[in-house]
């Protein structure tokens, strides 16, 4: 059984309906009009100067749209509005690449060898479909071209592995050109192993902004990341984000986002901060990912907000459907820092979270309290068919007490069909949900908690919020 078959099933033995195509479509219709009975943030009426002199790189948020619910196709597949649109350019892709093998560039595929100059012979200029035979290979790290198509023969067959000397910064495959930007990329079929051993063991694995990732796409349209295992990343397994991050305040975006990008099947294992990730890019599928056992290396012993899939600054209209976390921080967690714009427009159908701290976390840092600026940013996340199961205690971080749901300064979210299960030992010292810090605008309906009987405040809803509606 394969990956997204895999996740399905699970999510079915909490949700049965989801295996039905029209039950699915009628639940997206359900959640849509809790949604549309809840009002989110008021666009500001004038744009801020105030980052004037990082106008080449920063940009004033003005989109605060959300996008039409996703829909469900005959096979039950779930897809957001514009995925007609990327499936077309991936045509075009297809046609106007040539077919090249590593091996005939000169590649060993016997794990010693260094392969590095292989690949860029094989990769050239771009149009290129480049098939990688079955073997491990060892490479400097690889930039990719417009039109370019890197197909390995699978993940138990193909296998990409960092040499030895590679520097921390390193990322084992990115986009050719940041500022200039690239599109029509394929990434297909292989293990990506970022070679973590090559450095101390108690190294911090991450050498800041986007580097030190398995896959990092930065100012990319249209691509497509698909069967992939990535192991030990220092930073991010996949990383879709603009040139440079931007944390010129709220309000402001980077310049130089990503767009149109699906992320297919995809797992990412020991990861040092997120398994999955976005950055001030828009219009991104997760799909049929599993993220699980971070190793939290990037960060301080005790302080890793390592997050299976991470919607962060600056996202816009992102689709998270049928994925798996595991052992994380965080499970979902969509978010901003305190000075960048928040993620906005996000759609969740299908999550199964185990044993992660905080399954689902939204929130927007230094947003939250009454001494706070109130967001400008942070609004519209749908969410349907969401699993908590034992939410646990992590040596990740510390501090953190375990939840199934936590929404911080949100606005304009609506969740339908939730399950958060404990173990019935530990749950009188359990909340489940916390709806806190000025959150408002929240609608929670068909929400089963299990072995939460005995528990303090299994749903807390603190003075600071708005609007929040149970039922």
């Amino acid at each position: 059984m394969n990956q997204a078959a895999v996740i399905q099933e699970l999510i079915a033995e909490t949700f049965p309906d989801y295996q039905n195509n029209s039950a699915k479509q009628q639940a997206i219709g359900e959640t849509e009009s809790l949604f549309s009975l809840l009002k989110g943030i008021s666009p500001p009426k004038k744009s801020s100067d105030r980052f004037f002199s990082r106008s080449l790189l920063s940009k004033a948020k003005r989109d605060f749209t959300v996008d039409p619910p996703v829909s469900v196709d005959s096979n039950g597949q779930i897809y957001p509005y514009w995925k007609k649109q990327l499936d077309h350019a991936l045509r075009q892709l297809s046609e106007r690449v040539q077919t090249v093998s590593l091996l005939d560039f000169g590649a060993i595929g016997d794990g010693k060898f260094d392969c590095t100059q292989a690949f860029k012979k094989a990769i050239s200029s771009g149009k290129r479909r480049v098939l990688v035979p079955p073997g491990v290979y060892r490479t400097r790290g690889l930039k990719l071209p417009s039109y370019t198509e890197l197909i390995g023969s699978g993940t138990a067959k193909t296998k990409l592995i960092l040499v030895e000397t590679a520097p921390k910064r390193e990322r084992l495959i990115t986009n050719q050109q940041y500022l200039k930007g690239n599109h029509h990329i394929r990434i297909e079929g292989m293990e990506l192993d970022w070679n973590v051993n090559r450095l101390s063991e108690k190294e911090r694995t991450a050498s800041g902004g986007t580097a030190s990732s398995g896959i990092t796409l930065a100012h990319v349209k249209y691509a497509v990341i698909r069967n992939i295992t990535i192991t030990d990343p220092g930073l991010h397994g996949v990383d879709v984000t603009s040139a440079i991050y931007d944390y010129s305040g709220d309000g402001q975006r980077a310049r130089l986002g990503s767009r149109y990008i699906w992320v297919d099947q995809v797992e990412v294992k020991g990861f040092g901060d997120d398994g999955i990730t976005t950055h001030h890019s828009d219009d991104i599928l997760i799909s049929n990912c599993f993220l699980h056992h971070p190793s939290g290396r990037a960060h301080k012993a005790g302080f890793s907000n390592s997050n299976g899939i991470e919607v962060d600054d600056g996202s816009q209209h992102v689709t998270l459907t049928n994925n798996l976390t595991a052992y994380c921080f965080g499970g979902v967690e969509i978010k901003a820092h305190e000075t960048s714009s928040a993620a906005s427009d996000t759609q969740l159908f299908g999550h199964y979270s185990y044993h992660d701290n905080r399954s689902y976390n939204f929130r927007h840092i230094g947003h939250h309290q009454k001494a706070d600026a109130q967001t400008q940013s942070a609004f519209g996340i749908r969410g349907t068919y969401l699993a908590a199961y034992f939410p646990k205690k992590t040596d990740l971080y510390l501090a953190s007490t375990p939840r199934a749901l936590v929404i911080s300064a949100y606005q304009k979210v609506a969740i339908n069909h939730f399950l958060a299960k404990t173990t019935a030992e530990t749950a009188p010292e359990k909340i489940a949900l916390s709806v806190q810090y000025r959150a408002g605008e929240v609608y929670l309906k068909n929400v089963q908690l299990e072995n939460y009987e005995t528990a303090k405040k299994p749903l807390r809803i603190s003075r600071e919020t708005g609007r929040v509606r149970i039922g």
